[in-house]
């Protein structure tokens, strides 16, 4: 059989969110940083993201990471992240399947019981450590790029909702957070439906009233997800929450969310909730757990910053070789309104 186009991927889940890593079929693309790679992929190659992503091969609630030779000599490997709407500077559960795929396949050489390597993201350079044991990458910590808090408790005009109050910070993506029992929600997996529409509807107010843009790097701008944040509770282990992410175009991430617990972190440490050092458990939707911990401080563009540090756990689920079919009508795929909420 002749094939237009094969791309082999590595499948994998970090605490529930579902991401796939692609080891094959693609080369590399050009750029002077992962940044500049990341564009070249958004504006000249975009047909992966549809390919991949879109239905008859993709679904929802899936992203896809580009794994690259890195431009930093520092780094071991770099990577284009790249979910259903947009390519993001950074992610967490990418960055943690990421890293289980590449050393579980061998692509680069596991150490017991310690493993360190750099990933080189959009973002910036992203130092891993990962705990290894009998040939699996048992958990992943990695130092994520400086979180920094843009405005707290910025008043909103939200339609349907009038006018609430929001944090917005930066962890890698920009976040809007709101304080979920204010709006009645105790995020509980009965909501999932409701949390969403709203979600989307205070992000979408929230992109327009409160504009945003990295100090150090203008092309990082606009307000990506919503928040929905438990109260924070004091624990004999240290402090919780229970939170979940919205993402675009409108269903929840299954994990606590690397990016968003960092930006939680930020907003926490503004508040004088968190210390450096202490430790903080986010969980997500389903049960599963991020463990956060402020590394340090540092400035951003002349703002506060905080450096994060996040542990989670990945899994390898498949090993996948997406083909087009040159008689294929789909060669982009397609999307329904039923799972798509933006072409409804």
């Amino acid at each position: 059989m002749r094939f237009s186009r094969m791309i082999t991927v590595v499948g994998a889940h970090a605490c529930g969110e579902l991401n796939e890593v692609i080891t094959g079929g693609v080369r590399d693309v050009p750029g002077k940083t992962m940044f500049e790679k990341m564009q070249y992929v958004e504006k000249h190659a975009d047909y992966l993201r549809q390919f991949l992503l879109n239905e008859p091969r993709g679904k929802v609630n899936q992203c896809v990471n580009l794994v690259l030779p890195p431009t930093d000599p520092r780094a071991d490997a770099g990577f284009v992240i790249i979910e259903a709407d947009y390519y993001v500077p950074m992610s967490g559960t990418n960055t943690i399947c990421t890293v289980t795929a590449l050393l579980e396949t061998g692509m680069i050489p596991m150490q017991e019981p310690i493993t360190k390597l750099t990933l080189e993201a959009p973002a910036g350079l992203v130092p891993v450590t990962a705990e290894c044991r009998d040939g699996k990458c048992v958990s992943v910590t990695f130092d994520n790029v400086p979180a920094f808090v843009f405005t707290l408790d910025h008043e909103v005009d939200v339609p349907g909702l009038g006018r609430i109050k929001v944090d917005v910070a930066y962890g890698g993506m920009i976040y809007c957070l709101v304080d979920a029992e204010s709006l009645g929600f105790a995020i509980d997996n009965s909501e999932a439906a409701k949390l969403v529409e709203v979600g989307e509807r205070i992000k979408r107010a929230a992109a327009v009233q409160i504009p945003c843009v990295h100090p150090d790097n203008p092309e990082i701008h606009t307000i990506n997800q919503t928040l929905f944040a438990s109260p924070l509770q004091t624990t004999p282990d240290g402090k919780r929450s229970r939170n979940t992410v919205i993402v675009s175009p409108g269903r929840h991430d299954r994990s606590p969310c690397g990016t968003g617990t960092s930006a939680r972190l930020a907003v926490l440490h503004a508040r004088g909730q968190l210390a450096e050092g202490e430790t903080f458990v986010h969980e997500s939707l389903i049960g599963t757990e991020f463990i956060g911990r402020i590394r340090g401080t540092t400035e951003v563009g002349g703002k506060p910053a905080i450096l994060p540090t996040i542990t989670g756990k990945g899994w390898i689920t498949a090993f996948h070789q997406y083909v087009l079919d040159p008689s294929d009508p789909f060669p982009l795929g397609f999307r329904v309104g039923d799972t798509w909420p933006a072409s409804a």
